[in-house]
């Protein structure tokens, strides 16, 4: 069924009105167990009413010809860790995306960034160095693998020694278990640096109870960068740049999606704000989904009308991040407010590992 949505539009929102206040005993900083055991904040847009479940709760809001689409990114180990060759000073680089695989070159921030200069040799290993070849942001740095073998040699080579990017506000250390935490059951194509988090709470047996119901499944994909957390810093919003993603949806989702946007009785339901923006990338003329492939530097925001998605599963996320303010495009600024507001006051786990919202 396609329905547009509208956000709150009696005042232009600005970057002060995404900024509140949480007890930092509420951030998560390991996913609940077993992961569809989470808490589920369930807001109806229609009534305003807001209502508290669980996770594995979620198959009751499916049904025949309903179609979920979630995000197949799968996250690498994107942090690498090494010393400068000719100083052997620690560095670290923080690998963003792949530019070039014939090249080997890749887009990162590194650390300490004033130490790091075009020229100097990085070795991560015994078996993986690279040459920094251009200076792009204050901490941004181009990186030429020295490298010999193939694209996936070099991924796997990443594999090996890199550490899970977990995000610094969990305030803890990396753990070898968070390969396995910080990696949804949709991962399938290696690009992320980061997970989509609303995938994070579904397991075999809750998916397959959803598929039970007459629920479809399709996948599209963005690999997510720095650009969804790295919070917004301007206060009209509309001068704000997102870093570019790359995303993919491809003919099987968009066959789905657009049969259950002909049905009266069916819904698309996005899980997570990756997804909802990759759908909004790629529309055709007449507002359903089509193919498409490419970087998307789409930054949604009230004011945003979503043309594709009747329903929204998500996590609570940052202070003014660029996926809060999405959100708020999506279910209204003022319910917004009133939902995170519930929250903290209920005492919801919060973000990257945290509860989830469903939208309806």
């Amino acid at each position: 069924m396609q329905v547009a949505h509208h956000s709150f539009r009696q005042h232009a929102l600005r970057l002060s009105d995404f900024g509140f206040e949480y007890p930092k005993g509420l951030v998560a900083a390991y996913p609940a167990e077993p992961r569809d055991s989470a808490r589920l904040m369930v807001v109806d847009r229609a009534s305003g009413t807001i209502e508290h479940r669980t996770v594995r709760d979620l198959p009751e809001y499916f049904g025949a010809g309903d179609v979920f689409v979630a995000n197949d990114t799968m996250v690498f180990p994107a942090r690498l860790r090494g010393i400068k060759e000719n100083t052997g000073a620690k560095i670290e680089a923080f690998l963003l995306r792949e530019l070039n695989s014939e090249h080997r070159l890749w887009d990162s921030i590194v650390d300490p960034a004033r130490k790091v200069r075009v020229g100097n040799k990085l070795v991560f290993s015994d078996t993986l160095a690279a040459e920094v070849i251009d200076n792009t942001t204050s901490r941004g740095r181009t990186l030429r693998f020295m490298f010999d073998g193939s694209p996936e040699a070099l991924y796997e080579a990443i594999d090996a020694i890199g550490e899970t990017p977990i995000p610094p506000y969990l305030r803890r250390k990396a753990e070898p278990a968070d390969r396995v935490r910080y990696q949804t059951l949709f991962a399938r194509r290696r690009g992320a640096v980061a997970a989509p988090t609303a995938g994070l709470h579904f397991t075999p047996d809750l998916l397959q109870a959803m598929t039970d119901k007459g629920c479809e499944v399709a996948n599209v994909t963005l690999h997510l960068g720095l650009g969804s957390f790295q919070p917004v810093e301007v206060e009209d919003l509309s001068k704000h740049r997102m870093d570019s993603e790359y995303f993919e949806v491809r003919p099987e989702a968009v066959e789905r999606v657009n049969r259950a946007m002909a049905d009266p009785d069916a819904t698309v339901t996005a899980c997570g704000t990756t997804v909802l923006r990759a759908m909004e990338s790629t529309l055709s003329a007449a507002k359903t989904l089509k193919v498409g492939r490419g970087w998307t530097d789409k930054f949604i925001y009230p004011i945003h009308t979503f043309h594709i998605a009747d329903r929204l599963l998500t996590n609570f996320h940052r202070p003014r991040s660029p996926r809060m303010m999405m959100v708020a495009a999506y279910m209204g600024y003022e319910l917004l407010v009133e939902a995170y507001e519930t929250a903290i006051r209920e005492e919801y786990r919060l973000f990257s590992f945290g509860d989830a919202m469903l939208v309806l």
